[in-house]
């Protein structure tokens, strides 16, 4: 599979990561010495965490980015780097109410096309003082649309990635490490977008200054103090994400993939649902887990680079994504309508039961149901067939996290949603369907085989699970039968050891690779230097 080089990109984003952070006069300000501009640097604007590219589709990218204080966002785009034909747009306003943090939608993009941004935040004092701007760049997928002359495309090549769990376990930036570096291999492959499957931050994992890694190493975090205890006010949620944006890779990376973001337990607290009970948990002086819940979840809207849905569902999170005739991407929330954890062994649906909820295993089925594109991405913050525990139930009995439930036999409790969407996919007889999650912190390829599953009603399919980004390794989870998983590769730590620090190498994330001209989808999972460890060529089944 072949991607055109891109010679401007190393210089732009010399530039761009240079400006990053910086508190320093524009040189077009500077050189028009415009009356009454203001001369000192501590006095403008700055973007500390730089920009983010989010959502792209339909020929359109969100850019987001936050100022240091109250201002106006300023978003300029251009087909060339020199930004010699610029389009101009006046954004929102930073407020406190958000943390300063603001979003900017670009429409009306080419598909195919080297995208270069400058954001720059624009003073309420002083509308002739604006802040040194930070810089971006991306390039666009092949929407499915015709390019700026009006002509229809031929889909080219796609690559994306996907990952999740950043900053978990205690391992956090750590500067003689070389940081999150992990983003940086993902860079160097140059996807059109990235996938964050969940556990974005680690809202409930302390961060301290050092810990004593596998064979006696120390590894070194840089601290602040909104992550050196677990997070309970609306402040130490937001540190959360402002921690991982001092990180430089993940700077670089998010001015140059667009990212499309889900979430999962840890942007509130460990495995929560409606059962969750903090009232044993010592390090926690708020018990209200529905607070928690509620800060945790605008933190999480504040930081993402996520397009609000519309004013029905402010705070939805799963939505579609449609890249020309190759793929659609259903992106899915298996955490905001899930009943409590329990022992998972309804035998009827019910409150009990609900994972995905009925209105979104609805819409998953209708858009499945009617989407064109030859590939369907299911995003999924959670596996289906590996078993995830959470402790116990009052009773004694073992209590789950996700949809398995540990036994082997016929579909129980939140398995009841995934036998009605795999029975759904087969009698309307929806192709090539391919899940990406995350979650269990080690990689794997799973392939699920009506012919050896309890419930055999369904097409076989494959599910592919990265991670951790940058958290302990554990794993590997054992197997529930119900659907048939069989295990054609995993790497994870040895058998006896978990939460093993990045310097054990067991860091990894997925990466998608689309022909356009045979339609065949290959998945790589890749460790933290970018190598692959595993790759599978899957080819289109027709109608």
């Amino acid at each position: 599979m072949t991607h055109r080089s891109d010679p401007s990109r190393r210089r732009f984003l010399q530039t761009g990561t240079a400006a990053l952070g910086v508190a320093a006069l524009p040189r077009w300000a500077a050189a028009q010495g415009a009356p009454g501009l203001i001369t000192s640097a501590t006095e403008l604007p700055v973007a500390a965490q730089g920009l983010a590219f989010g959502d792209p589709a339909d020929g359109a990218v969100l850019v987001w980015s936050r100022s240091d204080r109250p201002a106006r966002m300023i978003v300029e785009w251009s087909l060339d780097e020199q930004f010699r034909k610029v389009q101009r747009l006046v954004g929102p306003y930073a407020l406190p109410e958000a943390d300063y943090t603001v979003r900017q939608d670009i429409a009306g993009l080419p598909g195919d096309r080297e995208v270069f941004v400058r954001v720059s935040f624009q003073s309420l004092d002083n509308a002739r003082a604006i802040g040194a701007p930070v810089l971006g760049r991306f390039v666009t997928p092949d929407f499915d649309g015709p390019d700026e002359h009006g002509h229809r495309r031929h889909s080219r090549d796609l690559r994306f990635q996907w990952g999740g769990d950043t900053a978990g376990q205690g391992w956090g930036i750590n500067p003689s490490f070389g940081g999150m570096k992990i983003y940086e291999a993902m860079r160097r492959r140059q996807p059109r977008f990235f996938i964050h499957s969940g556990d974005t931050i680690y809202a409930d994992g302390p961060i301290p200054s050092s810990v004593t890694a596998e064979g006696g190493r120390l590894w070194t975090n840089l601290v602040t103090p909104e992550v050196s205890k677990v997070a309970e006010t609306l402040d130490e949620f937001r540190g959360r994400y402002r921690y991982n944006l001092m990180d430089e890779n993940l700077r670089r990376f998010q001015a140059e993939v667009p990212q499309i973001w889900q979430w999962d337990d840890h942007e509130v607290t460990n495995n929560w649902s409606d059962a969750k009970d903090l009232s044993a948990d010592a390090r926690y002086t708020e018990k209200n887990v529905p607070l928690l819940t509620a800060r945790g979840t605008r933190a999480f809207l504040d930081y993402a680079p996520l397009r609000p849905f519309d004013a029905r569902e402010s705070q939805r999170v799963y939505r579609r994504f449609s890249y020309g005739p190759l793929l659609d991407v259903f992106v899915l929330d298996m955490r905001s309508y899930r009943g409590p954890n329990t022992d998972n062994l309804q035998a009827a649906p019910g409150p009990d039961t609900a994972f995905l909820g009925r209105a979104q295993l609805e819409w998953l089925k209708q858009g499945l149901d009617r989407s064109r594109a030859v590939w369907k991405v299911i995003a999924a913050d959670m596996p289906i067939g590996l078993n995830v525990g959470d402790g116990r139930t009052p009773a004694g009995a073992a209590r789950w996290e996700a949809i398995a439930n540990g036994q082997p036999g016929a579909p129980l409790g939140r398995e009841l949603e995934i036998a009605e969407l795999l029975q759904f996919i087969k009698r309307r007889r929806v192709r090539n369907t391919v899940w990406l999650t995350a979650d269990v912190h080690y990689c794997a390829a799973h392939y699920y085989d009506p012919d050896r599953a309890a419930f055999g009603d369904f097409d076989g399919f494959w599910e592919f699970v990265s991670g951790p980004l940058n958290a302990g390794s554990f794993g590997p989870n054992t197997l529930d039968g119900t659907f048939g998983p069989q295990v054609v590769f995993q790497k994870a730590p040895p058998a006896g050891q978990a939460n093993l620090s990045p310097y054990a190498g067991l860091q990894f994330f997925g990466e998608v690779n689309i022909d356009a001209r045979s339609a065949d989808l290959t998945v790589d999972l890749r460790d933290i230097d970018g190598s692959s460890v595993f790759s599978r060529t899957l080819r289109p089944r027709g109608g």
